[in-house]
């Protein structure tokens, strides 16, 4: 037969690749013919190491020549020997992420800031015993960095049993020094998250802001030598800055100065104030200042009303992202008169907002015609009954109803109708939802790529008698699923790629094997708990369905070295269950 993918040349082919949204895709790509697998060897720009795929590194170097990020997760080996042979790999990486090491690999990273010059993205978040000397490395070792993560390092190690310093272990924190002279060094710093390192101060902030004129975002959550003052000052330095993220403001009492400050930060597009106390006349200095301001987060905000966000929205009728989780205050009447400012919309956050019904779902659904992304979580959705009918919008994609216990079939079968486009769907702890409605959903709702349902007591079987070739990812932790509806998912999603069984009591053998044998694309597949699956199963698995990449067993099955191999020769990576 005649290889018609040689019709085109390569560049064509790469171009038509390029418009796929993950990688994933190119392993069914690479089996059509030797020229594709060519391609999207070369097209490969991430890779994500573990201790697992260590072994293979050489092979995967040379096979993924164009590499530009990886990752390092779950590793325990020797990290300054894994980042020796990536300095020797003849890689251009831009982008590391280091984050939650157990140690900090100072050797291996100055190896690599020798060979790969132009890391533009480090993330060293979580690593264990960060210290000023590290931070000194990065700077000398990585000049062109534009993006620098070094959030929340881990000193656990440094206390004894009853919280104490331990001071015979204690080698070094984060300070102002370390962060200085990352600010001498990198100037071409474009962002940066400091959050969680509790003893740094002001004088951080002010060297960051003289020294990295070109800073566009910064982070700081959780460090208690910060002050207000100090934020205020970045604001009014950083004439780039256009993201900024903080928490802890207004304790004990929002300062003027920083009130005042937003007025300076004529760039400002993102601004998140979570877990703060905020008032009513901050917001109005925000609105006043006239940002050019697209996302609003003040998630978890206390001391604020409906006065001051009313007024803030109604000077940004152009915002396209609002987070406004935990606002107890707001009804479905203020709804109602807040969706006249929200028409370029995109996102929104109402969870833990418990007085809103049903009636805000669908207005906001209605009125915002751009809307894309709803959180509704735990609130009192399900509970308001109405006639009226809204419109449909296609627009919107995702949608997170979790934990609303009032949601019923009926309910969700008008959020369907409203939202036929829906590709993501979240309905975990809603009691109230059977597989009637879970079936309406499928049916109304043909872009469904991932159906999210983990706890819903109401469901007890899936019936479902028509196909479902867009559902990608079905996660159905707790006693929800059976094998007659783990045989309905084989019969009809056959481009599943993973499947959440946690949990699930009544899965034996017999359903897992059906879905395994029709699933011709599962990659990845959980039965942690799954006490009625024999574990003799797991490696028949990894033998007959070549596209499996994970697969977390039964808690009673721990594979040995020997299985490990053949396991990972297959290209699986089995857990310990």
């Amino acid at each position: 037969m005649r290889d018609r993918s040689t019709e085109l040349p390569p560049e064509c082919w790469e171009l038509i690749f390029n418009f796929l949204d993950h990688h994933r895709h190119f392993e069914s790509l690479s089996l059509v013919s030797t020229q594709f697998l060519s391609i999207t060897n070369h097209l490969r720009r991430s890779l994500i190491i573990s201790s697992q795929t260590f072994p293979f590194l050489p092979n995967l170097f040379q096979r993924f020549p164009n590499l530009k990020g990886i990752e390092i997760r779950e590793f325990d080996g020797d990290l300054n020997f894994l980042l020796h042979q990536i300095s020797n790999s003849g890689l251009d990486l831009e982008s590391l992420t280091l984050s939650s090491q157990d140690h900090f690999p100072l050797m291996g990273l100055r190896e690599l800031g020798l060979r790969m010059r132009n890391l533009r993205k480090l993330s060293c978040s979580e690593m264990n015993c960060l210290q000023d000397t590290h931070l000194f490395e990065i700077g000398n070792s990585f000049p062109l960095l534009e993006d620098l993560n070094i959030s929340f390092p881990q000193y656990n190690s440094r206390f004894d049993p009853i919280g104490s310093l331990d001071l015979q272990r204690f080698s070094g924190i984060v300070t102002d020094e370390g962060i200085i002279h990352l600010s001498m060094k990198l100037k071409s710093l474009l962002k940066i998250d400091l959050s969680g390192n509790q003893f740094i101060s002001d004088k951080s902030l002010q060297f960051l802001s003289e020294n990295c004129l070109l800073l566009r975002e910064i982070v700081i959550r959780e460090c208690d030598f910060i002050t207000q003052n100090g934020i205020g000052s970045v604001m009014r330095r950083c004439i780039n800055l256009n993201y900024i993220s903080v928490d802890g403001i207004g304790i004990p009492s929002i300062e003027l100065y920083f009130q005042e400050s937003f007025v300076f930060a004529k760039n400002l597009c993102e601004v998140n104030l979570s877990h703060s106390f905020i008032s009513d006349e901050l917001l109005s200095s925000i609105a006043d200042a006239c940002l050019p301001l697209k996302k609003l987060t003040i998630c978890h905000c206390y001391d604020f009303t409906f006065v001051g966000v009313s007024y803030l929205l109604y000077k940004y009728q152009f915002l396209e992202y609002l987070d406004l989780e935990g606002a107890n205050f707001l009804t479905d009447e203020s709804m109602i008169d807040l969706c006249e400012f929200l028409r370029k919309l995109t996102f929104i956050n109402l969870s833990l907002c418990s007085k809103l019904t049903s009636l805000t779902f669908f207005m906001l659904v209605s009125k915002c015609s751009l809307l894309k992304d709803v959180k509704m979580e735990r609130t009192n959705l399900g509970v308001e009954e109405f006639l009226v009918d809204f419109g449909i919008n296609p627009c919107v994609m995702s949608l997170n109803l979790a934990r609303n216990e009032s949601l019923s079939d009926e309910c969700i079968k008008k959020i369907a109708f409203c939202c036929p486009n829906l590709q993501e769907l979240k309905i975990s702890y809603c009691p109230a939802i059977t597989e009637e409605g879970i079936k309406e959903v499928l049916r109304s709702c043909g872009e469904i790529r991932l159906l999210e349902m983990n706890h819903c007591s109401g469901i007890k079987c899936l019936d479902i008698d028509f196909e479902l070739p867009k559902l990608e990812v079905v996660q159905a932790e707790g006693p929800v699923l059976d094998d007659e509806a783990l045989m309905m998912i084989a019969k009809r999603c056959h481009g599943l790629l993973q499947l959440d069984l946690e949990g699930c009591l009544n899965v034996t053998v017999k359903g897992v094997s059906g879905v395994v044998q029709s699933c011709m694309r599962l990659r990845e597949i959980n039965l942690k708990w799954c006490d009625n699956v024999k574990v003799d199963i797991i490696p028949r698995m990894v033998f007959s369905r070549p596209s499996l990449r994970k697969i977390i067993p039964p808690c009673r099955f721990i594979p040995t070295d020997k299985q490990n191999k053949f396991f990972l020769r297959h290209g699986c990576l089995v857990c310990k269950g």
